[in-house]
């Protein structure tokens, strides 16, 4: 796989780049936010590790930037542990989010469920209930017609939830299919999540359409024509 790196602190930059050659990934490498925007477009990674304290952008405007184009799975790797920064990073599409200090094994077991996962949504079929339609293949949703402009994130949720329509799905089960980790995910990092996604369907958690919630138990996606 050919991961590219952002991170401008070139001690901890080739120290990933090693550990991850050494693991038979192809790794090309940046210290600058412009850098990055520009090798992303010329070089196809297949991975991005995005680090956010960058010398000329702030690393989520580059993550931004990137998203505008790119559906390349983004993973941050930042010193930036506090909730708001989490939160904010996953809200603007990063796929995962890593706090430094970290091994290469763990970063490396996070980059292959990562990539898994959009591997295993590629190969599933278009996914219909109602007006909704979720194609995992092209990563798109659409309701009546009109494109939702669903962050990564926000896709990922929407499509399990109506893989298994009609089922009360738990927060926990959510938590870890979507971020692999149940624990890595906080409740309100995941209510965050939900309340963008209700938004792009035009319901709210009092007026639901398509996403119930049954307390205490989980959500699900229901056909609001039934």
């Amino acid at each position: 796989m050919k991961v590219m790196i952002v991170e401008d602190d070139e001690k901890v930059r080739e120290g990933i780049a090693d550990g991850l050659r050494a693991l038979r990934h192809e790794v090309v490498t940046c210290g600058t936010g412009s850098e990055g925007l520009g090798m992303a477009m010329t070089r196809n990674p297949d991975f991005i590790l995005l680090d956010l304290g960058l010398p000329d952008l702030d690393g989520l405007d580059v993550l931004k930037m990137l998203r505008t184009t790119l559906t390349t799975p983004v993973l941050i790797t930042s010193g930036r542990d506090a909730d708001a920064q989490i939160v904010r990073g996953l809200g603007l599409g990063a796929d995962d989010y890593l706090v430094k200090p970290f091994t290469v094994s763990v970063l490396n077991a996070r980059m292959m469920a990562v990539t898994r996962r959009c591997r295993q949504a590629s190969e599933q079929e278009e996914l219909r209930i109602g007006g909704l339609v979720v194609d995992p293949r092209g990563h798109t949703a659409e309701l009546d017609g009109r494109v939702l402009p669903l962050r990564p994130k926000e896709f990922r949720i929407l499509a399990y939830l109506v893989e298994n329509a009609g089922r009360v799905v738990s927060k926990s089960e959510l938590r870890a299919e979507i971020w692999e980790d149940e624990m890595s995910c906080a409740d309100k990092t995941l209510a965050v999540h939900l309340s963008w996604l209700r938004r792009h369907l035009g319901e709210t958690a009092a007026a639901p359409a398509y996403l119930h919630t049954v307390r205490g138990v989980g959500i699900k996606v229901v056909n609001p024509g039934r």
